[in-house]
């Protein structure tokens, strides 16, 4: 009994995270009460002086405890923590951690995820998405764009530059419009659903380049100088990042600045002798900015005493003498502007260093900071908007399309497509609505921009892929009709740029976030790190046992947890989904109880356990997606019609959840630990979390085919054009003609299953080729009423004209091959030079 009493009373303290003194009078306490019950118990009293030690060790005088056991520690902890290269050390300085840091904590306070200011738009940004944004889109001819030209018409550039396309980000003072993050992103998406070329033509200067990174590190002279410039679209940005042999590591690029003096307008003036070899880099055919990273080297010490200054950030005018731009790469058939760019020993002064020379080494810093930025904002958007113009169309040609005298969305198949297009599209807005909202607040989320680059471009490819086996033929023939081909084609770009998806999975988000958001790690990696041992002992002594007390405490609340299923957490009341609260915050302790695992066992050697690094990120994507979800529906007051796609996305990210720590835990790489771990994590096996069921996958697949309020939300932000000239347009006219006639064709399709055989007099049954006699017949037989004839004819007309797709004549094709006859010239740096 004593026993039991001892160690529940050590249970209770650390799973309420009570500690120090108070600690050491509960055991003191308890220790006494087994004494009195039990007499001089030898189990009761050992396990009770034990307890109370651990108590006592945190309370004791603080020299003691430091010389006799915190600088013994921090020996053995040294050699755990991963070693980190300055560029390493440097990304985990960049950023701040916001809703990710919870996650990690392992008990997440959901008052901090409800609480915090949500995405939103002003009046001036709703204004300038329903008028400029509406009337580009209105501009923009997809198959004339990436077929006939190559590129987006000259009016079309002209419009992007006067209406401020441009400057969306960059201040008023400055000449731009001073738009929020939200607004940059809604105006991207909003895009992206009418011309992918278009949408990445306005998202890149806005995003990371020569004007965020003045916006924030650029001196005054150059703010006054370029943002206005940049703004009226008078400059046109790129920024040059990628190198051939060594892509986007900014600590392996060759590009190299030489610090010299050389001629600038006429002046013998300090500056910079740069070479660099560049290519994939977004606008440089067109631009007239071409900003760089580079390395600068000092080997004449003009400046100060090292030789190797490191990465920089410069601006470099395309007009000065031995840049080489302007070839093109076409990136899977879109056509933004995109190419190399290259120049030899071009002499630029200090006054082109992004920050001016007191900036010079700090260019990587100020990369990932930016990148957070923009890396939250241009792909996810874009892969958002994806899934909104899939929703749309593919709901809607869904329903237009008949097979067997009904629409093929009540097939179960079907059903079984069109479920995860809204479940993911859903999904995807949420986590962008939330991560925006972060960056309005001045978050710079290093880890969630990498968790949501990498999952929404994800989510973009599956939710694309989907809506391309539910069109099937209608999507695959090239031409103006196709309303996805381009979507289609856009995907690799997503999943490459900004970050390679692998890249991002496997290496970026777990391995930078269980260190960037765990609550002790970054500050015991400075104490281990500190060349005072006094110094680095007395602030490894402030962390260690708290960070002990937390890793013990996730351990027994995963295991608790996992006993009870979660019914022992607390939960908010708020949208009757307590169940999901409760197993999110049962798997945020198992997830930062593998953490701390994964850094004592794997530490430095992370890096090659990529699979691990892998799953893990895995498991904080679905964390991060379920609360993005939760906040969504808690912004829009819990709508009730919003329901079974919640419980979709909560359902479907727990199950992948679940999967994805259970295949860290059976493949962890020290194999004496799976099967405490899967104890611990999985105390009654991994069960119970199943995914949704084919009742609310049917369910949540009605919402983008039935003409409802839920189906404009998922939707929402959308170009939406009813032309039924226009690609999308012709299968949304046919969508609502098939609403409109619903009754009526149901009448139609009865009386053709209950004709006489030689009723119709021959008349072929495909409602397509022979519409008029087939109306004129219904009409005869009262089937139609004759005032609703000539709609009927109408709505079979589009319905016909919906799974229509375009063909072409020899010469047609040949007139399409001229477009680019003479433009196919393959462009390299010269050997030399």
């Amino acid at each position: 009994m004593s026993v039991l009493l001892l160690v529940l009373s050590a249970l209770v303290l650390i799973y309420f995270s009570i500690g120090g003194k108070t600690a050491a009078i509960v055991m003191s306490v308890a220790t006494l009460v087994g004494v009195a019950n039990d007499g001089w118990h030898l189990l009761s009293f050992v396990i009770g002086g034990l307890l109370l030690a651990l108590a006592l060790l945190i309370t004791l005088p603080g020299d003691l405890r430091l010389d006799k056991f915190s600088r013994p520690l921090l020996g053995w902890v040294r050699s755990r923590l991963p070693k980190l290269s300055p560029t390493e050390q440097e990304a985990l300085n960049s950023g701040s951690v916001d809703w990710d840091g919870e996650l990690f904590s392992g008990k997440p306070e959901w008052n901090k995820l409800l609480d915090a200011a949500p995405a939103h738009l002003t009046s001036e940004e709703q204004a300038f998405l329903d008028g400029p944004v509406e009337e580009l889109c209105k501009m923009l001819d997809d198959w004339q764009i990436t077929h006939e030209h190559y590129d987006l018409p000259d009016k079309v550039w002209k419009f992007i530059r006067d209406k401020g396309f441009f400057g969306l980000v960059i201040p008023k003072e400055d000449g731009g419009l001073g738009f929020s993050n939200t607004a940059h992103s809604e105006i991207v998406m909003k895009i992206s659903t009418r011309s992918v070329s278009a949408a990445v033509t306005v998202m890149v200067p806005n995003s990371l380049g020569p004007g965020e990174l003045l916006m924030h590190y650029g001196t005054d002279d150059q703010k006054h100088h370029y943002l206005p410039r940049l703004a009226k679209g008078k400059e046109i940005p790129c920024f040059a990042l990628t190198s051939p042999v060594a892509g986007s590591d900014a600590g392996a690029i060759p590009d190299k600045g030489i610090v010299c003096k050389g001629e600038w307008n006429g002046k013998e003036v300090l500056g910079l002798k740069v070479t660099w070899n560049k290519r994939y880099i977004t606008l440089a055919p067109v631009a007239t900015l071409i900003g760089l990273a580079i390395k600068v080297y000092d080997p004449e010490h003009l400046i100060g005493d090292q030789d190797d200054i490191g990465v920089t950030c410069v601006m470099v005018p395309r007009e000065t003498d031995g840049v080489n731009a302007g070839a093109r790469h076409l990136p899977m058939n879109t056509v933004f502007m995109n190419g190399p760019t290259w120049g030899t020993e071009v002499f630029i002064p200090m006054e082109q260093v992004i920050g001016g020379q007191d900036m010079l080494g700090k260019g990587w810093k100020m990369l990932l900071e930016c990148l957070s930025i923009g890396r939250s904002i241009s792909l996810p958007a874009l892969g958002t908007g994806a899934g909104k113009l899939a929703s749309l169309a593919t709901g809607s040609y869904a329903y237009t399309r008949e097979q067997f005298g009904r629409t093929i969305s009540q097939f179960e198949g079907v059903q079984e497509a069109l479920e995860p297009i809204a479940g993911y599209t859903y999904m995807m807005d949420a986590a962008r609505l939330l991560t925006a909202g972060m960056l309005d607040r001045g978050v710079r989320p290093s880890v969630p921009s990498a968790v949501l680059k990498y999952r929404n471009t994800d989510l973009m490819r599956e939710v694309i892929n989907h809506a391309m086996d539910v069109v099937a033929g209608r999507g695959v023939i090239t031409g103006p009709r196709n309303f996805l081909a381009r979507a289609y084609q856009a995907v690799p770009i997503g999943i490459t740029v900004e970050g390679a998806n692998i890249l991002t999975r496997s290496l970026m988000i777990f391995g930078q976030g269980a260190i960037r958001c765990h609550p002790f790690i970054v500050e015991e990696i400075e104490a281990a790190g500190m060349e005072d041992e006094d110094k680095a002992a007395k602030q490894f002594d402030g962390i260690f046992y708290r960070h002990l007390a937390h890793t013990t405490r996730n351990a027994l609340r995963a295991f608790v947890l996992g006993l009870s299923k979660g019914w022992l957490e607390t939960a908010p009341r708020q949208g009757d989904i307590q169940k999901y609260y409760r197993q999110l915050g049962r798997f945020s302790a198992a997830f930062a109880l593998m953490t701390d695992v994964t850094l004592l066992t794997v530490g430095g050697g992370l890096k090659a356990r990529q699979r691990l690094s892998g799953r893990m990120a895995d498991c904080l994507v679905q964390l991060y997606y379920a609360t993005a979800v939760i906040k969504q529906w808690h912004e829009e007051g819990y709508p009730d019609d919003q329901r079974d796609l919640v419980e979709w996305c909560l359902q479907t990210c727990l199950h992948d959840l679940q999967d994805s720590m259970r295949d860290a835990i059976i493949n962890f790489p020290v194999p004496a630990l799976r099967w405490p771990l899967r104890l611990l994590v999985f105390p009654l096996g991994a069960t119970g979390l199943n995914g949704p069921d084919d009742k609310l996958g049917a369910k949540v697949a009605a919402t983008i085919v039935n003409d409802t309020p839920v189906r404009q939300r998922i939707s929402r932000g959308t170009f939406i054009n009813m032309d039924p000239d226009d690609p999308l347009g012709r299968v949304l006219n046919a969508y609502n003609l098939a609403n409109e006639t619903a009754e009526m064709r149901q009448r139609l399709h009865e009386a053709i299953r209950n004709r006489d055989e030689d009723e119709l007099d021959g008349i072929a049954l495909l409602m397509g080729h022979q519409r008029k006699e087939l109306v004129d017949w219904a009409c005869a037989q009262g089937i139609i009423k004759a005032d609703e004839c000539p709609k009927m004819e109408e709505a079979l007309t589009a319905l016909y004209d919906v799974i229509r797709v375009d063909a072409f004549d020899a010469d047609g094709l040949k007139a399409l091959a001229k477009g680019a006859k003479g433009k196919r010239k393959v462009v390299e740096r010269p050997a030399k030079g």
